[in-house]
């Protein structure tokens, strides 16, 4: 007997000057049940979860709660309807310790005016040891790892009574263990009668824990279907209307010549004695778990920190990389793992951020050429096929898979020689991801070098040339592509593989 529905939408339409987004979306949710919902960046998704968070108001359309219809006004009364969400960007404040986050708007008092300090930090702790995590609730959120910050965040949603809770990527940024954590506790949410929307690029993760699935395809829903009776490559094709032949289209060329070398690399309390050479045309992933130092030598390599002892030795040339800027003009380019806060300058154009590392090129005489800006970002747009209605249009109000195209368009504007990407398809879809490893392809063939690090081993195993494990700040295994499993990888990850 199925359960009852207690959320649907009918014809549910949004638009925005000269952008449809949704186009007559029928979506229902049942009582108890996880409903997943895919779609390619840019699919609409991020916009239903809008209007059914109260963040924005549909055009047209009707919402249905327990068979009422209902408009959802604002945030606050999606609130008080019981629907919470988990945003794939956080929403967390962070100079508040991750106790106040928690409660935030509903402390409770002991009188008016006074908090209960004691009842906050212990039902935070309560909340917190349920998902297996041992942070002090006094701890300030900005001085958390962007996992931790993701489960204060679930921790969050799940601190109140709600009776639906929507998921945007909520695994974007967990390690595995914290992954089955979080689906241990949504077993145990469903087995309560909470219903979960939830919204994923990892289709393996549909499989696992999904009862119906729903696509989204241009702002439309293409199809709603039972889990059990549906295929990865039929999700993929409903997704993309197009069949993907292969998930990482990996091109393997012959390495060329040298062109970074780091010896005994070390940051006191980040990483120690690092140790390895990057040639033309080659990809050298970088795996390891969260806290393994990964993104740290990354930081230090661009000139974001600085090392504390060590080399690095660009094109056979000692270099004492001081700055951003000193890394840039090294053709190095640097696509960061978090692109909102330190990959794009949201409110600037599409055109500004693509051409940003490039403003020497684009001037003279300390003038902009703007027509010459102009052309070279336009044709950036172009051949990654970055969505936007215009070059004007701020990178804030694009999708996550194109702003991630727009980090990648500025360091190819800049022609990067050695390119740094950290986590460069997190939180896109499948499509998206299968353009970005493309133009993998295409830069390591023109004689470019990729450093790649990366929390999903499939990604490391099918565009790694070569592969380095990360484990505690150092290097705990090597291994040709050829030679790579996960078990391999998790074994050096986790300390129980012994290098030859």
């Amino acid at each position: 007997m199925e359960s009852p529905t207690i959320l649907r939408l009918c014809g549910i339409r949004k638009t925005y000057p000269g952008v449809v987004a949704l186009e007559d979306v029928d979506f229902d949710l049942r009582r108890g049940e996880v409903h997943i919902l895919l779609g390619e960046n840019g699919a609409g998704k991020s916009t239903l979860v809008k209007i059914l968070s109260g963040a924005c108001r549909r055009t047209g359309g009707r919402i249905y709660l327990d068979e009422v219809e209902t408009d959802i006004r604002n945030p606050k009364h999606a609130q008080d309807l019981s629907i919470r969400v988990i945003y794939q960007e956080l929403n967390l404040v962070p100079y508040l310790s991750v106790a106040d986050n928690l409660f935030l708007g509903r402390e409770p008092a002991l009188l008016p005016g006074i908090l209960d300090q004691a009842a906050i930090h212990e039902s935070a702790r309560r909340l917190l040891a349920g998902l297996g995590l041992s942070i002090d609730p006094r701890t300030p959120v900005k001085t958390l790892g962007i996992a931790e910050q993701q489960m204060v965040e679930i921790a969050k949603a799940l601190s109140s009574d709600a009776r639906i809770i929507i998921m945007d990527e909520p695994t974007s940024a967990l390690t595995e263990s914290e992954i089955r954590r979080l689906f241990a506790t949504i077993r145990t949410l469903k087995q309560k009668g909470v219903s979960i929307i939830y919204i994923s690029h990892r289709l393996e993760e549909t499989f696992e824990i999904g009862d119906r699935v729903s696509v989204l395809r241009d702002g439309r829903l293409v199809a709603t279907r039972q889990i059990a009776q549906v295929t990865q490559s039929e999700l993929i094709r409903l997704m993309v209307d197009r069949d993907l032949t292969e998930q990482f289209p990996k091109q393997r060329i012959p390495p060329g010549e040298e062109v970074l070398r780091v010896e005994d690399l070390s940051r006191d309390g980040a990483f120690a004695d690092i140790t390895f050479s990057l040639h033309r045309g080659e990809v050298l992933g970088i795996a390891g778990l969260m806290g393994s130092g990964r993104t740290e030598l990354a930081r230090v390599l661009f000139g974001v920190d600085r090392a504390d002892r060590g080399a690095i030795l660009v094109r056979g040339q000692r270099r004492d990389i001081r700055s951003v800027r000193a890394a840039i003009k090294l053709k190095m380019g640097f696509v960061t793992e978090d692109r909102k806060s330190e990959g794009l300058v949201l409110n600037l154009s599409v055109k500004d951020n693509i051409c940003l590392p490039s403003v020497p090129a684009f001037s003279r005489l300390g003038f902009m050429r703007g027509r010459k800006e102009q052309q070279a970002a336009l044709g950036y747009v172009r051949q990654l096929g970055i969505k936007t209605p215009s070059l004007r249009q701020r990178v804030v109000l694009l999708s996550g898979g194109n702003q991630q195209k727009v980090v990648l368009g500025k360091w190819l504007c800049s022609n990067a020689e050695i390119l740094i990407l950290d986590e460069p398809t997190r939180g896109i879809d499948v499509g998206a991801k299968v353009e970005i490893y493309e133009w993998m392809n295409r830069l390591t063939a023109q004689g470019a070098a990729i450093l790649m690090i990366s929390s999903e081993l499939p990604e490391i195993l099918g565009m790694s040339d070569r592969i380095l494990v990360m484990r505690r700040g150092r290097i705990a295994g090597e291994f040709l592509a050829p030679e790579a499993t996960q078990e391999r990888i998790l074994e050096a990850a986790l300390g129980s593989y012994a290098q030859a």
